[in-house]
């Protein structure tokens, strides 16, 4: 500053005060200085339990436990157990400055507890920053994801990733509001048609805790008898909690609660809600605003105050899976959540799993189902086609159609709306016989066949072009697609009954309900929309390429498909008839026309009992690069009962397409092992596998290995 300007400054009275004499007159004025928010060097501790032990963001195995650092006086009304922190991670012992280690990277990690005392021999970190005062980790949930982490031999961060969502700071302003009464106690309404259904509202209504397999009756009304039941848990003063697999069912559900209940008593938590909305819900469920959860997959962790029922839809479907690690299905995290917070267990569908009839059969739970008399009044009317009959049918050739099926599509349309389910969507590749369906194989190779553009044959395996086939089986020079999908059965459809509207529902897009006039419903398994008054007829074609998939829940997960199809038609005494394309004689079809999916259920478990097969036993995959996998192999501490199947070459992933998790990426060949142990000895074999994964990354092992727990495809 020169003298001109200090000296006319200092001459003219009121004049204001220049920048720099403020700044220096705002330093005096400051009481003490404050310490940098990075290291808190000089800054005094906490006086009450200055130590605060925080779970880090870092996500792997050797790293899976608490880490303890000191809490700052400035932060200690903040830093409370549950609340979201940052912390230097990573900081050496030689880097320490004025009693604190200093240094490392920032990230992220939740604060568990405060104490008195470190275990920790050296000096502390100090906790960088509290990102929020909003407490969003309890005891409760704390305890759910460890014991989901130690189920899946997976590390907590990694389960924190998908029981917490992401923070919204705008959600957190907002004030949640204040939870309702409970409501009146419901009538049992619907539940009545089945054996103790009506005992288990009232016992859900008297604060009981009954665990059910609920074999649901076809028809729309499961909906309403599941907010029964959730009224019921409400009405004694606990929380619910229902998984549905996807949005649109989880809409449906949300209509059945809003009309019973009203607005405001329970949250839905999907991913359509969006970041922020999503986020404002949950917290409304954690504040106990709000005491009933309807989602899909990832609120199976929501944390509903006083949990008295957990419920569960259709747990065979896919989208119970969790993709993220450690892949937790959401039906084995409810059972923890049950057994953790002694609720209520209802698990639901118009099928049923080897896994539901297991819970039946070892007396875990009861089982819910309809009389014989009630299921054949609600039920279509269900025929069946055999492989044998469509292969010689004119019609099948020329429309894609059998004559029954064609008839009684024709029949259906004056009725209603016709539903047509087709194994896939798009034009199918691969090509087999149009006489006998013998897949096509290439005459170098034996490799498959697969349809290019301009009418090309090449082989999948060897590459070569095929230009002038024909079958071995019964010498035709004819091919067609081994399984046709929704757009060309749309095409063919549509030139069969040319003055009959034909609709789509698959992945591009899903239709939620269909009108109930009169038209063609083309859709691929669990994209089936809903129709006004129910379906006139359904056809399910290609069953034998569903049951022939090389995979151990083929037939279970066929039978599942095609019921909840059927339970969208209207019962056989208002003229609903099922059209099943596929060998009558296959255990699905004929659980199917007798519409018995426990019975079958029971009789696959049976099966599998005997070969030692899931659910009966315990089985993880360890897949990898063959050298990863081997050296895994021999490092893993396996418990005594243990077994190892493998290793075998795991299927490629072609160029171009998305790679599934565990699957190699495209160019390389891994390897998978199978290792199984009997009942009993799952935890031991979870805690092996843990530890062995912890000490390939403690080393730095380049080559990964995916290590999971009772995977859902064992082929």
């Amino acid at each position: 500053m020169s003298s001109e300007n200090g000296s006319g400054a200092g001459g003219a009275e009121g004049a204001p005060p220049e920048q720099l004499a403020l700044i220096r007159e705002s330093v005096r004025k400051a009481k003490e200085p404050r310490a940098k928010p990075r290291t808190w060097r000089g800054a005094a501790l906490a006086p009450h339990l200055p130590v605060a032990r925080v779970l880090v963001d870092k996500g792997v195995l050797h790293l899976d436990r608490t880490f303890d650092y000191a809490v700052p006086a400035e932060l200690d009304a903040d830093a409370q157990p549950g609340v979201r922190v940052r912390v230097r991670f990573g900081a050496g012992r030689h880097r320490v400055r004025e009693g604190r280690r200093e240094g490392g990277g920032l990230i992220d990690g939740f604060l568990v507890e405060r104490r008195a005392e470190t275990d920790y021999s050296g000096p502390l970190a100090a906790l960088a920053q509290v990102v929020s005062p909003e407490p969003v980790l309890g005891e409760e949930l704390l305890a759910l994801v460890r014991a989901v982490a130690d189920r899946y031999a997976g590390s907590v961060a990694d389960v924190l990733q998908l029981a917490v969502p992401p923070r919204s700071a705008r959600a957190e302003r907002r004030p949640s509001p204040q939870p309702l009464p409970p409501p009146p106690v419901p009538d049992a309404g619907s539940w009545t048609r089945y054996e103790h259904g009506a005992a288990f509202i009232e016992s859900l209504a008297a604060g009981g805790t009954p665990r059910a397999v609920w074999n649901a009756l076809p028809g729309p009304r499961w909906s309403e008898e599941t907010a029964r039941a959730v009224a019921a848990t409400l009405a004694s003063g606990r929380g619910a909690l229902v998984v549905v697999p996807d949005g649109r069912i989880a809409a449906r559900l949300d209509t059945a609660l809003t009309g019973l209940l009203g607005e405001g008593r329970h949250a839905l938590l999907t991913a359509d809600a969006g970041p922020e909305k999503r986020y404002r819900q949950w917290l409304a469920v954690r504040r106990g605003s709000v005491r009933a959860v309807v989602g899909t997959r990832a609120a199976m962790f929501a944390p509903v105050r006083d949990l008295g029922l957990v419920a569960l839809w259709d747990d065979g479907d896919d989208s119970h899976s969790e993709l993220h690690a450690p892949q937790p299905h959401a039906r084995e995290v409810l059972l923890l959540r049950a057994a953790q917070d002694r609720c209520a267990f209802l698990l639901g569908g118009w099928s049923c799993t080897v896994e539901a009839a297991q819970l039946v059969e070892t007396g875990w739970a009861r089982p819910l189902v309809a009389a014989r008399e009630q299921v054949r009044r609600a039920a279509p009317l269900v025929r069946t086609v055999g492989d044998g009959d469509l292969a010689r049918d004119e019609a099948a050739r020329a429309a894609r159609l059998p004559s029954l099926a064609w008839q009684t599509a024709r029949e259906g349309l004056r009725h209603g709306p016709v539903l047509v389910q087709v194994p896939r969507r798009g034009y199918a590749p691969r090509m087999a016989c149009a006489q006998c369906r013998a897949p096509a194989r290439c005459r170098h190779c034996a490799g498959p066949l697969q349809g290019q553009d301009a009418g090309v044959l090449r082989c999948d395996w060897c590459g070569q072009e095929e230009s002038a086939w024909h079958c071995p089986e019964c010498g035709s020079p004819r091919l067609r697609a081994q399984v046709i999908g929704a757009r060309r059965t749309a095409e063919e459809l549509g030139r069969a009954f040319p003055a009959v509207p034909v609709r789509t529902s698959g992945r591009e897009q899903v239709l939620d309900t269909v009108p109930g006039t009169p038209a063609l419903v083309v859709s691929t398994p669990g994209a089936e929309p809903v129709a006004e008054d129910g379906y006139a007829a359904a056809l399910l074609l290609d069953g034998w390429a569903m049951l022939s998939r090389p995979d151990l829940r083929a037939g279970e997960d066929a039978l599942r498909r095609w019921i909840g199809a059927a339970a969208l038609v209207r019962p056989q005494e208002a003229g609903g008839t099922v059209v099943v394309v596929a060998e009558p004689t296959l255990r699905p079809v004929q659980a199917l026309v007798r519409w018995d999916p426990a019975g079958h259920a029971l009789r696959e478990l049976s099966e599998r009992a005997e070969l030692g097969f899931p659910p009966v036993s315990r089985m993880a995959a360890v897949t990898g690069p063959p050298e990863a996998v081997a050296d895994f192999l021999r490092g893993v501490a396996l418990p005594p009962t243990a077994e190892i199947l493998g290793p075998v070459p795991v299927p490629a992933t072609p160029a171009g397409r998305p790679r599934r998790p565990g699957a190699p990426p495209p160019g390389e060949h891994w390897d998978r092992a199978l290792v199984r142990v009997p009942p009993g000895s799952g935890a031991a074999l979870a805690a092996a596998l843990k530890s062995a994964q912890a000490a390939r990354t403690a080393r730095g092992s380049e080559a990964a290995v995916w290590v999971r727990i009772d995977p859902p495809d064992i082929g």
